[in-house]
């Protein structure tokens, strides 16, 4: 083997995967072993022969080869995989070179096992019983995974213990065994060990589409095959549009302890001069051996698969009934079989996307992922658009052209490429054929449960001293009423609790409105946990909160008070089923409230921090609540900044509500200075909108005197939306329920 011409190729396949905007993740690296390794690998595209070498090379410093298909090895492309360091499973010499490559420790392989690239990522499994027996549905058929490596490993394994046996019973053959494989210093033998390790591919999103590169092949090629042009279009695409590509480790497989039965220590142990091609008595156990190491590495090579938007979404519309289906509908089994499936517990991995909030996908969705799935669902015939629903028209049993279906419909590949995980795959196979106001039932109750936990959970860490408010401040509420028309959202405001507006929540519960007060990370614990909180956790809790009533109701109004205000009216401009919102005494800048202090202490902290004195940095401020028992007495100033941080986001985005709204605020309040509520008023865009200023020299005018008037002027806000809406009023100025 050339390794002046492996190398150099490897500096060049390092430069184009600097130069791609693919985005590789390795994952699982620890888990690598020392001693002679065979990495196995799923195959998906050509770009796992090109790449794995190299970043396998960067991780362990090894030399590393990899076997390839026969038929690659034509003109240049051939070229290039021979000093990529790939051989031909062709070559009759491959499995003497690998055996001893492996005996010395002196380089790496990588093996696909798959035997070729699966582009419909259909693989069968006979069950848990019988994981050895998988079968891949390829061009030609189905066929079993190949053993070659667990073969492989175990031959090693087996030399490496016979030349110890015989270094000391029969030298001459150990001699012969050496000079067999061309190992002149037997000593790197005996201090390694062969561990196969199974490695998992994941791309996301796959999707091919026409580039230059494509078009560039075609120029330069002349007329291409099918087949090829749907390689260059897949692969191109992928690594030219920023596919996130998972590389995930698993745990290595120690072949060293699959031979010690007693007839395989015989044939190790026999004097008799053994060829390498030689039949000896325990081969039947061996190749039994084989398949049952082949069995493990590929069930951990399909359960490291990491999951991702679209395998879920492909997964329910596989298993969704044929007829009508609601994109809102599908949103909800989206969050619940993102929220509520205990991925970490049951060993499954996950797509970093996964891990954000998946209350927004049932707001704004701001990542798109659902609109730009149901589109491409379209796009490929496995949803059609009649009389504005989507219907369901794909069967996802249905035969492609094996070179053609990553193009005409990666849908149905997602699909596939998770069915071996079982348990994943029946748990969303319930979550879609449930009924809608089930899947409703059960995210509410998650939600609330949640919310609850989180609430215990913050307690418990933080609000250890006796300067603890008691539980039942901070705690979170739920008002279940009587209507299901419409259903109310409260966010409290900063440095309080969901108390602050429990009363006003009991008045608008009088009247049989079911009601869900909030609690914001951060708030009724103590100030050293909202000291360390960010402003996407406060959107992110209202966004579960508006999920609850939601799912309860027909349609939502939100209401808030002071900061809680603010955090309704961006509510407003991201989901689409708000009646109504109503602020209370809500600022738009931090210089809508009276405290001024704020930007010079940050400015302290900034300038400490880049001094490296942090014993002078300024944490926390002093605060005189008018209501000590809910608010607390210290006001951290990274909290302060994050509130900041909001409200600047905040102000361009008020003329997408057009939804009906009420404005309160007191004219002598003396922490929020009404302008600032009057350019909310005059920033929004809704044609129904009132503006109410009430003569109170208070701030919380949600509690205590001057209070009723406030509730007064909610109540009558709430039964005027009982009525339909007229034309124009909506959600945010775009409506995101359709595709």
């Amino acid at each position: 083997m050339n390794y002046y011409a492996y190398h150099t190729a490897g500096y060049a396949v390092g430069a184009l995967a600097g130069l791609a905007r693919a985005n590789f993740r390795i994952q699982g690296e620890e888990k690598i072993p020392k001693g002679s390794l065979i990495f196995v690998i799923n195959h998906f595209t050509r770009m796992e022969t090109i790449f794995l070498p190299y970043f396998i090379n960067r991780i362990t410093g090894l030399t590393v080869w990899s076997l390839a298909d026969y038929t690659l090895f034509k003109g240049n492309f051939g070229k290039l995989l021979e000093n990529l360091g790939a051989m031909s499973n062709k070559n009759p010499d491959r499995d003497r070179l690998i055996v001893r490559s492996l005996l010395t420790g002196e380089s790496a392989w990588i093996i696909f096992p798959e035997g070729r690239m699966v582009k419909n990522k259909k693989v069968y499994s006979a069950g848990k019983k019988d994981e050895s027996r998988f079968m891949i549905l390829s061009a030609s058929g189905l066929h079993p995974p190949r053993t070659g490596a667990a073969t492989l490993s175990l031959r090693t394994e087996f030399y490496r213990r016979r030349l110890a046996i015989m270094e000391k019973n029969n030298p001459e053959e150990a001699r012969r065994i050496l000079d067999r494989f061309g190992i002149e210093d037997p000593g790197p033998v005996h201090r390694t060990q062969t561990h196969i390790v199974p490695v998992n591919i994941t791309y996301h999103p796959m999707r091919g589409r026409e580039n230059n590169l494509n078009r560039l092949a075609g120029m330069l090629m002349g007329e291409m095959s099918g087949r090829m042009t749907e390689e260059i279009m897949m692969e191109s695409s992928m690594l030219l549009s920023g596919v996130d590509v998972d590389i995930r480790f698993g745990d290595p497989i120690r072949a060293a302890g699959y031979i010690n039965t007693r007839a395989v220590k015989a044939d190790m142990a026999s004097n008799a001069p053994i060829g390498f091609d030689d039949p000896i008595a325990s081969r039947p156990m061996l190749r039994k051996t084989a398949l049952r190491i082949m069995g493990r590495y590929m069930s951990a090579i399909y359960r490291m698969t990491t999951v991702n938007p679209d395998h879920i979404l492909a997964t329910l519309l596989k298993h969704f009934p044929y007829g009508t289906i609601d994109v809102k509908d599908l949103r909800r089994r989206v969050f619940l079989a993102i929220a509520t499936i205990d991925y970490d517990k049951r060993g499954i991995f996950r797509h970093q996307s996964l891990s954000r909030n998946p209350a927004e996908l049932l707001t704004d969705d701001p990542y798109k992922r659902i609109n730009s799935f149901v589109k491409l669902a379209v796009e490929k015939g496995v949803l059609a658009e009649q009389n504005g629903r989507l219907q369901k028209i794909y069967d996802f049993e249905k035969a492609h052209d094996f070179h053609q279906i990553r193009i005409e419909n990666p849908i149905a590949v997602a699909a596939n490429e998770i069915e071996p995980i079982d348990d994943l795959q029946e748990m969303l196979k319930s979550i879609a054929r449930q009924p809608a106001l089930r899947i409703r039932y059960q995210i509410r109750r998650h939600l609330l449960e949640k919310g609850d936990i989180d609430f215990e959970k913050d307690y418990f860490r933080f609000a250890k001293n006796g300067a603890a408010k008691p539980k039942a401040v901070g705690s979170p509420f739920f008002i279940r009423g009587s209507r299901r028309d419409i259903g109310v959202l409260l966010v409290h405001g900063y440095m309080a609790a969901p108390l602050e507006v429990r009363a006003l929540g009991d008045r608008i519960a009088a009247n049989g409105y079911p009601v869900y007060g909030v609690r914001l990370p951060g708030h009724g614990t103590a100030p050293e946990d909202l000291a360390q909180r960010y402003h996407q956790e406060w959107t992110q809790s209202v966004a579960e909160g508006y999920t609850i009533v939601s799912n309860l109701c027909q349609t939502v109004v939100a209401g808030g008070f002071s900061f809680g205000a603010g955090l309704v009216l961006d509510l407003c401009t991201r989901a689409d089923d708000i009646r109504g919102v109503f602020a209370i005494s809500a600022p738009l800048k931090l210089q809508d409230f009276s405290s001024h202090f704020v930007g010079a202490v940050h400015f302290w902290n900034n300038l400490a921090g880049k001094l490296h004195i942090p014993s002078a940095s300024k944490r926390f401020v002093e605060n005189n609540p008018e209501n000590p028992h809910i608010n607390y007495t210290r006001n951290p100033i990274s909290g302060v900044a994050e509130m900041g941080k909001f409200m600047n986001q905040l102000e361009p985005r008020l003329s997408a509500i057009r939804v009906p709204a009420l404005i309160i605020q007191s004219e002598r309040d003396p922490v929020v200075h009404p302008a600032g509520s009057m350019r909310i008023f005059k920033g929004i865009s809704s044609e129904n909108k009132q503006y109410v200023l009430v003569n109170t020299p208070r701030h919380g005018i949600v509690n205590g005197e001057g209070s009723d008037r406030v509730f007064h002027a909610v109540e009558g806000f709430i039964a005027g939306l009982s009525s339909p809406p007229s034309p124009g009023e909506g959600g945010a100025a775009r409506q995101n329920s359709s595709p």
